[in-house]
């Protein structure tokens, strides 16, 4: 049997500020270690789906974290089966690397949560939530707190105003955040991308791109600075 000291958990990674957060409390763990992360990508785009982000900007995200990116190219768009086929690939793989947990950034959404642990159980494999139960209130302000710093990269402009796209996720903007949004915008109202913190050996350098309206949601483009 696997010695728990050494015992690997693969990490589902979004490349906002949930994940990061999820990946620093692994690693704070003395029986896990965290050895990947599994990202999926909009083939056609070439980037993270929902947040917008460039899959150039996930893997400086990885180099910067020391970790093996996994990618999960996916159609656009894409059906569940097609997503789940995918993901099942990702799963196999996980098994032949002798992994048996997944960990997730999910807080409270209980349908999601129950979602994973059924493509999970089914491949063999156990969830791990590290964020989950959590006040997002007081999370958000943890995060920033412990050092974490981010950028928001798509807003759903039916929840949140678009101004709030491209605005850097701190103390000014959690105050400027509607009552009845989730600080963390569990809910799908906002979306990140984790440029500095202490899961990071070095900031990412970025700068901010234009921002553009599709299908109610507004997106903000995040960029490598040039030379990076």
């Amino acid at each position: 049997m696997e010695n728990p000291a050494h015992t690997t958990v693969w990490l589902s990674w979004s490349s906002g500020k949930d994940s990061a957060w999820a990946c620093h409390l692994l690693r704070q763990r003395k029986d896990l270690t965290v050895g990947a992360l599994i990202t999926t990508i909009n083939r056609e785009v070439r980037r993270v789906a929902m947040h917008g982000v460039r899959e150039s900007l996930v893997e400086a995200q990885a180099r910067a974290l020391g970790l093996p990116l996994i990618r999960v190219p996916l159609p656009h768009p894409c059906s569940n089966d097609a997503y789940e086929q995918a993901m099942d690939l990702v799963w196999a793989r996980a098994t032949e690397a002798s992994v048996e947990r997944i960990a997730f950034g999910d807080l409270y959404l209980e349908d999601i949560r129950r979602y994973r642990e059924s493509q999970l159980q089914r491949a063999g494999l156990t969830p791990l939530f590290p964020l989950w139960g959590a006040d997002t209130a007081t999370l958000a302000r943890q995060m920033i707190e412990g050092g974490l710093r981010a950028v928001v990269t798509c807003v759903d402009s039916r929840r949140l105003p678009s101004s709030f796209a491209g605005r850097v996720f701190d103390r000014e903007f959690l105050a400027d955040l509607p009552g009845d949004v989730d600080p963390c915008g569990e809910r799908g109202e906002f979306h990140t991308f984790a440029f500095a913190g202490p899961m990071f050996a070095k900031p990412l350098s970025i700068t901010i791109g234009e921002t553009i309206e599709r299908d109610g949601f507004v997106f903000t483009d995040v960029c490598p600075e040039r030379g990076e």
